[in-house]
């Protein structure tokens, strides 16, 4: 948080209660110094959609950042964005290729909100250009895009560069005094942990001629090899919160998965059961599920001691019940608005202190592989190790016939 300068009259303010115990002696007050500006940094957006539009409101709301450059694979998504964030005409580009050009349009860091097939190659080209980089999750949709991203990141930390992933539930201050308490100890050994990722699923209408019409709107979730499957884009909050708290992956995953929805023209599985297993005998069971059945929508992880149990949360209330560390904990609020703003800051500051470690990154690496081992074993309907499937290092190919470059 930016340091508060006291005015006058603020001081009066803090003063004020003290007048019923005696007079204070005159005092003199300096008019307040204004802070020094923020550095601003040049940024540009790859992926115009609606969370790509909306999540550069916040840069630009940080007040730390200059947009521009736009790109998105349509045009008119281009403009539109260019439009509103008041970026000039000629730093807005579309088409496959149109993030390379906007990296070599001056910016000193991406945001990339595209759909997770296209980050590896983004973020790859964007490190070995010298930027920073601002990704959503997850990083990837299959074994090699992930490992891509490890040593994106791997060279970012190398070059100097801040190398980001937004994810908001580790960023709340309640699930965080969480996560402090269960690594001191507070429930004991750990035994069992539960995750769950419930939505109302997305919007799958019929195939067209290219792909080009699964970029849209988060059609793309519904497409395994675009989007990771609904266990890789919507539950890896849940995911990533189990990796953060225990502090490692899974080595070996079974389970069982289904598309389930009505009229699914996409081949992601909508609802699934998975068990992970995790050194030292931790048994992690995960729930997924995308139906629009009005089942209330949840992101949680529960963590399950020999002493006491804990719930982070991405809606509702974070607690630790029991043990030496117990904590009545309390509602995590606007998370979804309040995480990205809360990175965006981060972000901010390391670039301006210098501060290149990017743990975030190989974290987020971990959870897509966590993600992508329980997504393959319920698909096979068998148990996979981590060893397994990344020896098999299986590409996922998106066909970009008919698309524009």
């Amino acid at each position: 948080m930016d340091r508060m300068t006291t005015t006058r009259r603020d001081f009066m303010k803090l003063c004020s209660g003290a007048v019923v115990l005696g007079a204070l002696p005159a005092l003199s007050v300096p008019e307040a110094v204004p802070l020094p500006a923020r550095p601003r940094i040049k940024l540009g957006l790859v992926g115009c959609g609606g969370r790509g539009k909306w999540i550069a409101g916040l840069f630009k709301k940080h007040g730390g950042y200059d947009l521009h450059a736009v790109a998105d694979y349509f045009p008119e998504e281009a403009k539109d964005a260019g439009d509103t964030l008041g970026v000039d005409a000629a730093r807005r580009f579309s088409g496959l290729s149109g993030y390379k050009r906007l990296i070599e349009s001056g910016v000193e860091a991406v945001a990339l909100e595209v759909p997770p097939c296209f980050i590896p190659v983004h973020a790859t080209a964007a490190v070995a250009a010298g930027l920073h980089v601002y990704m959503a999750k997850p990083v990837s949709a299959d074994v090699p895009g992930a490992l891509a991203i490890k040593a994106a990141g791997e060279a970012a930390t190398g070059k100097k560069r801040v190398f980001l992933v937004d994810y908001q539930m580790p960023t709340d201050p309640v699930n965080i005094e969480i996560a402090a308490r269960i690594r001191a100890g507070g429930l004991g050994p750990i035994q069992q942990v539960q995750t769950h990722g419930i939505c109302g699923g997305f919007n799958d209408p019929p195939l067209t001629d290219t792909i080009a019409s699964r970029l849209r709107g988060l059609i793309w979730v519904n497409d395994i090899a675009i989007g990771c499957d609904y266990i890789g884009n919507f539950d890896i909050h849940a995911i990533d919160a189990a990796v953060w708290l225990l502090g490692q992956r899974p080595l070996a995953a079974s389970g069982a998965s289904s598309i389930a929805r009505p009229n699914a023209h996409g081949d992601a599985h909508g609802v699934c059961s998975v068990v992970y297993e995790y050194e030292g005998g931790v048994v992690h069971n995960h729930f997924g599920q995308g139906l629009g059945n009005n089942l209330e929508s949840e992101l949680s992880c529960t963590v399950h001691g020999q002493e006491a149990h804990a719930v982070v949360n991405y809606w509702g209330k974070s607690f630790l019940k029991g043990g030496p560390k117990h904590f009545g904990g309390g509602k995590v609020e606007n998370l979804y608005e309040a995480g990205a703003t809360r990175n965006i800051a981060a972000f901010h500051e390391a670039i301006t202190q210098g501060d290149c470690v990017n743990l975030i990154a190989g974290r987020a690496v971990d959870g897509v592989l966590t993600c992508i081992l329980g997504r393959e074993a319920a698909l096979r309907r068998t148990r996979l190790t981590m060893a397994e499937l990344i020896r098999e290092n299986k590409r996922l190919d998106v066909n970009l016939k008919g698309l524009k470059e």
